[in-house]
């Protein structure tokens, strides 16, 4: 059986691992800051969840609204 814990540190894990890719793809297309800021924010939100999804949501609708 899973507890809450084990759920929530499962996600935690994802948002960053998704980060990551985020990070990856931006440095692949060649965007090297926002693929650097995007590895800070995944290193960052070991410590604080969710921030590296806030980042890559915020980069996102930047890049649309230019």
């Amino acid at each position: 059986m899973t507890t809450t814990r084990d759920r929530t540190d499962l996600l935690k894990d994802a948002s960053t691992v998704t980060t990551l890719i985020d990070a990856a793809v931006e440095f692949v297309n060649g965007r090297k800051r926002s693929a650097l800021l995007l590895l800070g924010a995944a290193a960052a939100s070991t410590r604080v969840p969710g921030l590296g999804t806030a980042v890559s949501v915020v980069l996102r609708a930047v890049r649309r609204l230019r």
